[in-house]
C-alpha cells in the first residue's frame, strides 16, 4: 500500500502538546497525499487552532467538546466520544485508527488501530508527586490497560515513555519508540534577547514553572512563561508567581516569535515524556536548562544544562552560569540546535506510514488466513 491510498482517522485534543504533533505530522511532506480526520476531543478549537487546521487540504477536523479520560469522573463523556469515534470510522472508512488516548484503543474498530502513549496517569503521578497513583484512578488503570493490550501497535515519544508503559501495563512486544520531531523551516533564531523563557501548561505540576518563579529574584534576567495558567481541573494564582512574566496561551507564530528572541529556554520539568517546546525552542537556537529527568536526558544528552526538578539551588547557578558567560551561552546554543536538527518531522512521520503499512498488512494477512480457515 502507497502512502497516498492511505485515510487515518486520529484522536486529538487541544489542550496540550498533542495538537502541535497532529499538525506536525499532517502538514509533513512525507504524509501530503494522506487524508486525515482528526476527531478533537477536550476543549473546543482556539481560533488559531481552527486556523492552523482549516489551511491544511488534506484533513478534516470533526470535534466533540467532551471530558478526557484523564479528567475527573470523565467515563461517560468516554463512553459517548467512544461511539461518536465507531460512526466516525464507518462515515470515514479509515485504514488506520491512530488514537492519541488509551481508553478508546478498546473500541471494535474494524481498521488495525495504534496507540500513542504520550505521557499518562500513572507515571506522572509516580514523577510529580513522588508515589503511586491513590486508588481513585484504579478505574483510569484499568481503561489503559484495555486499550493498550487491544492495539496492534503501541508507539512512545522516548525510550524512557515506553519503559514506563512496560513497567505500569506490560510488558508489550508491539511496543516502539518514534521520536517527535518539528519542521525546522518553521523556527528561527533572531537577534538574542537577554531573558528567559518557559513554555507549556504552567498550571500541570510536572512542568514545575514554581521552580522558577522560585529563583526569578534572585537572577538579573526576566523570565517570561507562555501558556495558560488555567486548565480543566486546576489554575495557579499568578499572584504567588509575581516574579514570572505571564504572556497567556499564545499562537503557534506568537510563539515561535518568542523562541527566536530568547537566549535560554528553561523547563526544569518533573515530567515530560518528549517536550515539544523543548525542540522547538532548540530549533530557534536557544541554550536549554532543563529538569534532570530520564526522557530529556536520552533525548538532549550534552546539548542541555540539567538540574534536579527540586533544586532551586542549582537551577539558579545554571541559570547564571549561562548569563554571566556569553562563550558559554552560545556553546549550549549550538549544541542545542544541533542536536534539535536531528528530530526532523520527515523522519517521523516516515516512520509513522511505515507503521501503518506493516499493521494494515498485518491485519489483512491474519482475514486472508481467516477466510481459509
Amino acid at each position: 500500500m502507497t502512502s497516498n491510498a492511505l485515510r487515518v482517522l486520529m484522536s486529538a485534543d487541544a489542550i496540550g502538546g498533542v495538537w502541535s504533533y497532529c499538525l506536525s505530522l499532517a502538514r509533513s511532506a512525507p504524509w501530503e497525499d494522506i487524508t486525515l480526520c482528526l476527531a478533537t476531543m477536550g476543549t473546543a478549537l482556539s481560533r488559531s487552532q481552527a486556523e492552523e487546521a482549516a489551511a491544511l487540504p488534506n484533513v478534516e477536523i470533526v470535534e466533540r467538546p467532551c471530558k478526557l479520560e484523564w479528567m475527573d469522573d470523565p467515563w461517560d463523556d468516554v463512553e459517548a466520544a467512544g461511539a461518536w469515534l465507531l460512526q466516525l470510522e464507518e462515515e470515514f472508512s479509515p485504514d488506520v485508527i491512530h488514537l492519541n488516548g488509551y481508553a478508546h484503543g478498546a473500541l471494535p474498530f474494524l481498521a488495525p488501530k495504534i496507540i500513542v502513549g504520550h505521557s499518562c496517569v500513572l507515571s506522572w503521578w509516580q514523577a510529580v508527586k513522588g508515589h503511586p497513583a491513590p486508588p481513585r484512578w484504579e478505574e483510569y488503570r484499568r481503561a489503559v490497560q484495555r486499550g493498550l493490550d487491544a492495539a496492534d501497535a503501541i508507539v512512545a515519544p522516548s525510550r524512557a515513555m515506553l519503559n514506563e508503559l512496560n513497567s505500569l501495563y506490560g510488558p508489550f512486544e508491539n511496543g516502539s519508540v518514534i521520536y517527535n520531531g518539528c519542521e525546522p523551516n518553521d523556527f528561527r533564531r533572531a537577534n538574542k534577547e537577554p531573558f528567559i523563557l518557559a513554555a507549556g501548561r504552567a498550571w500541570d505540576e510536572a512542568k514545575n514553572i514554581g521552580a522558577l518563579a522560585a529563583v526569578a529574584d534572585t537572577i538579573r534576567w526576566p523570565i517570561y512563561v507562555a501558556g495558560d495558567s488555567k486548565g480543566p481541573q486546576s489554575r495557579i494564582d499568578n499572584e504567588d508567581w509575581k516574579s514570572l512574566n505571564f504572556l497567556g496561551k499564545l499562537s503557534r507564530a506568537s510563539l515561535a516569535e518568542w523562541f527566536s528572541r530568547a537566549a535560554i529556554y528553561a523547563l526544569p520539568a518533573r515530567y515530560e515524556p518528549f517536550g515539544l517546546s523543548i525542540l522547538e525552542a532548540a530549533l530557534s537556537g536557544c541554550a536549554l536548562v532543563l529538569g534532570d529527568i530520564p526522557s530529556l536526558r536520552e533525548i538532549w544528552g550534552s546539548a542541555a544544562l540539567f538540574v534536579p526538578p527540586n533544586d532551586s539551588e542549582g537551577l539558579k547557578i545554571a541559570l547564571q552560569k549561562l548569563i554571566h558567560n556569553p562563550r558559554e551561552l552560545a556553546a549550549f546554543s549550538a549544541r542545542a540546535e544541533a542536536r534539535a536538527l536531528q528530530f526532523s518531522i520527515e523522519r517521523t512521520s516516515e516512520a509513522y506510514l511505515e507503521l501503518y503499512q506493516l499493521i494494515v498488512s498485518q491485519k489483512q494477512n491474519t482475514r486472508g488466513l481467516l477466510s481459509c480457515a
